[in-house]
């Protein structure tokens, strides 16, 4: 087993977390048209936050349930930064959070 496993598992419920407490977790799913665009991130479809919440996490979960073995690589930090430029400081926490599970993503096996 990769060794990263349960430090991405922590870091992925320390992300779910913070959703939360910003406020961005929505209880009600978006249309299963929605979740099935095709462009990065869900860019013409789903805030930045909702992809998080319906398709990174989820996919994420699902990889480390089934053993599948992590991506080799992760740059969901800079997108944050994109998408939460003009709000900084209340999702400083967040985009900190990403950075660290790029890095871990990031780190040998």
């Amino acid at each position: 087993m990769d060794a990263r496993v349960p430090l991405v598992a922590e870091q992925l419920l320390l992300i779910e977390r913070e959703l939360r407490v910003q406020g961005w977790w929505d209880a009600q799913a978006p249309t299963v048209q929605a979740l099935s665009s095709q462009e990065p991130f869900c860019v013409d479809t789903l805030s930045f936050e909702q992809w998080l919440q319906w398709i990174f996490l989820p996919r994420m979960k699902q990889l480390l349930e089934s053993d599948a073995g992590l991506p080799a690589v992760s740059g969901i930090q800079p997108m944050a930064e994109q998408v939460f430029g003009g709000q900084m400081k209340k999702a400083q926490g967040l985009i900190r959070l990403l950075g660290e599970f790029d890095q871990l993503i990031a780190g040998a096996s």
